[in-house]
């Protein structure tokens, strides 16, 4: 499903969606209710990177920075599995290039059989904030500083998984910081904030025209970091490309004189054979140093 516009904005639709978010909110609160009940509690330390809307605030890119940087395993649920990304969904596949251990699926069977390794190195945990089925020894909520919380109503009438309520339980906040900051952005001020930058870096010169195409939750926030973009196509969130859909691209391209260019996690689902001829723009996150002292001072318990 591509982004609706009114998770911008407080127009007629989001108003006229509001009962709806009524009922979400009661259902999830049941759910959390439920879940809370037996929580799995892991002897490695689970550090759980979420949000509180519905994708697309670059989460992932922070996930592979702290796996990284402890050589922690992941877990997730590999959302969209397919054949095109082994069975194991974009984001997966895309952060096991990197060479993480990413493991898929049941996210509690996972955690019980990474339990039974001798590492000490905590686990990494993509998603999963709404779910209190797993204990998290530290949570961290991402937040595009651009972005923000969009209308701030919740599912289907807005992005919002959860209420801003939902930040008490965050150990710190990470925010990817934007040229253009949204100035209604206002986060607690009893929370630890931290800043990362996003760089695109593309494989053209900046006069290579491009025909720049994304399936990802806001794509706009890719189009606009390239340069010399002089058709752009966007598609829902983890679409899967079918040949007539290369067809369409390659003629476009084609037809602008152009290269076509897609995000990584794009250019995982496409078929293999094309992956030959298309290429991906890089997205390099880079977290400031303050946070990774915080988050191993937390680990030890020092603070």
């Amino acid at each position: 499903m591509k982004t609706p516009k009114w998770f911008l904005r407080r127009g007629l639709k989001a108003w006229l969606l509001l009962p709806f978010a009524g009922l979400y909110f009661l259902f999830s609160k049941w759910v959390f209710k439920k879940r809370s009940k037996h929580p799995l509690v892991s002897n490695r330390k689970i550090i759980c990177v979420g949000n509180l809307l519905a994708g697309g605030v670059g989460k992932t890119p922070i996930v592979r920075q702290i796996a990284e940087f402890f050589d922690s395993p992941v877990v997730m649920r590999g959302y969209k599995r397919s054949r095109k990304t082994n069975g194991v969904g974009d984001e997966a596949l895309m952060l096991s290039r990197y060479g993480l251990a990413v493991h898929t699926g049941d996210r509690k069977s996972n955690i019980i059989l990474l339990n039974k390794q001798k590492s000490k190195t905590p686990i990494v945990m993509d998603d999963g904030f709404q779910n209190p089925s797993i204990k998290k020894d530290i949570s961290i909520v991402v937040v595009d500083e651009s972005f923000g919380f969009g209308n701030k109503f919740l599912l289907p009438a807005g992005p919002m998984r959860e209420g801003l309520s939902g930040l008490k339980r965050a150990d710190c906040i990470i925010v990817i910081k934007s040229e253009k900051p949204n100035p209604k952005l206002k986060l607690p001020e009893n929370i630890p904030v931290f800043y990362a930058e996003n760089t695109t870096v593309s494989p053209y010169d900046d006069d290579v025209p491009l025909v720049a195409f994304a399936g990802i939750g806001y794509p706009e926030k890719f189009f606009t970091k390239l340069k010399n973009v002089v058709f752009k196509l966007s598609f829902a969130d983890h679409y899967q490309y079918q040949e007539r859909d290369i067809k369409n691209l390659q003629d476009l391209a084609k037809k602008y004189d152009a290269k076509l260019i897609t995000t990584e996690k794009d250019w995982v689902r496409l078929p293999e054979n094309i992956r030959k001829k298309i290429k991906f723009a890089k997205l390099d996150t880079k977290i400031e140093k303050s946070f990774f002292d915080w988050l191993e001072g937390k680990l030890d318990g020092n603070l």
